[in-house]
């Protein structure tokens, strides 16, 4: 196996290292605690880093196209990368912005005094990086994995081509927005002649206790049934690609990246019953509807007095529920987003023009087979689910995350072996 030797961008890398001092003062005792023991996440490893790591509070997701068809520039942008996403997770020296005042500053400098910990960064490789329009750019089609092909278009998608697809993707995530964006503006300057920026979103996350499980914008608990990241054999049975994958994607996964913008507005207007009754939970507890804890199974077999069932088959819950989808499961990462206003059709009468909030979830899952994952979990959820009369599915991505790099490789190394 080839391995990475950086060569003539020391002292640029040098001057770009994220510093890590002290956070910032926090009025609740605990998570200042919490917050102080936050660790630095390491870039090597078997694994990328984002994917089981702790969901931090802010994220930066981007997809770029390639513009260049020259294999060894995407090698290179992919060597540059692995080079600074290293440095800017585990260094703690603070910027030099002692540069040379004729030329512009080695690094913009938003991120001094911040901290690099809870930062991490994750790549992915879309469909269309190994072929686009029937040619094969790079030599890697024949590496491309079944799985790794367009989603289907599902029921009830106003997908935005300008919120769709892309050859790479880099996430960054961390506890500070002003962070992810520092990272993301530096991969996205070492891309320069080589990629382009296609899309992107950030998005944010409540600071809530590590033991608490995370409410989105419509006030519910987000991911109470979900794959552990601290699990072995679940991430091994359901997230981490193995021999069924080729060689290059093994200790990998497929990430599935949909923004979904969601009625916020009309849903606040609804009775908190009717809610619960479209989640499928109570929005206090988190606990199944009739049932007191958020642990508590969902016994979806339960019935009231007339008969029926006492968790509506179409909710939430219900439709996305393993024991519904022969016994699926996904790692989801999913984080809230808010782009201001935008003017939309209601999707009720009288389907007026009007001005909403442009927000809602940035969905974001991990599974071993998308097939299997999303798309077989999601195929009647589109249709049926009560959720979709507040939410509109705007953007798609697919993308194949190599596993990590071990030191003196680069991310998706393999792949041009």
């Amino acid at each position: 196996m080839s391995t990475f030797k950086p060569q003539g961008r020391r002292s640029f890398l040098k001057s770009a290292a994220i510093s890590a001092i002290a956070l910032p003062f926090t009025s609740n005792t605990q998570a200042a605690d919490c917050k102080a023991k936050r660790p630095t996440e390491l870039f090597w490893g078997k694994h990328q880093s984002g994917i089981t790591t702790p969901q931090q509070t802010n994220t930066y997701f981007i997809a770029f196209d390639m513009v260049s068809k020259n294999r060894e520039d995407l090698i290179e942008l992919l060597k540059r990368w692995t080079q600074a996403s290293a440095q800017m997770m585990g260094s703690s020296e603070q910027f030099d912005l002692k540069t040379n005042p004729d030329l512009p500053p080695t690094s913009p400098g938003e991120a001094v005094g911040l901290s690099s910990a809870g930062l991490t960064l994750t790549f992915g490789f879309g469909p269309a990086l190994f072929e686009k329009d029937g040619i094969d750019r790079f030599g890697i089609s024949a590496q491309r994995p079944e799985a790794l092909k367009d989603l289907p278009r599902f029921a009830g998608d106003q997908l935005l081509p300008e919120k769709c697809g892309g050859d790479l993707s880099v996430q960054a995530c961390a506890y500070d927005p002003q962070v992810v964006e520092y990272a993301v503006r530096r991969l996205a300057k070492l891309a320069n002649g080589i990629a382009v920026m296609r899309w992107a979103q950030m998005g944010f996350s409540g600071d809530f206790a590590p033991n608490q499980t995370p409410r989105n914008q419509m006030g519910f608990k987000d991911g109470t049934i979900n794959v552990s990241g601290k699990d072995p054999k679940a991430l091994d049975q359901f997230i981490w690609v193995g021999n069924e994958g080729p060689k290059w994607l093994q200790n990998g996964s497929y990430m599935v990246i949909r923004p979904i913008r969601i009625s916020v507005e009309h849903w606040d207007e609804m009775k908190l019953s009717f809610q619960e009754e479209t989640v499928g939970r109570h929005k206090a507890s988190g606990a199944p509807i009739g049932k007191k804890k958020e642990s508590d199974p969902l016994g979806l077999d339960r019935e009231d007095k007339d008969g029926n069932p006492i968790i509506n088959e179409n909710s939430h819950v219900a439709l996305s529920a393993p024991e519904n989808n022969g016994g699926a499961q996904i790692l989801r990462r999913a984080f809230s987003y808010d782009n201001g206003i935008v003017k939309v059709a209601e999707r009720w009468p009288p389907w007026r023009q009007v001005t909403t909030f442009d927000a809602g979830l940035l969905f974001q899952c991990y599974q071993k087979d998308p097939t299997l994952g999303f798309t077989r979990i999601f195929a009647k959820m589109a249709q049926i689910d009560m959720l979709n009369q507040f939410t509109t599915h705007v953007g798609s991505g697919l993308f194949a995350c190599p596993p990590g790099a071990k030191e003196g490789e680069f991310i998706g190394q393999g792949l041009f072996i």
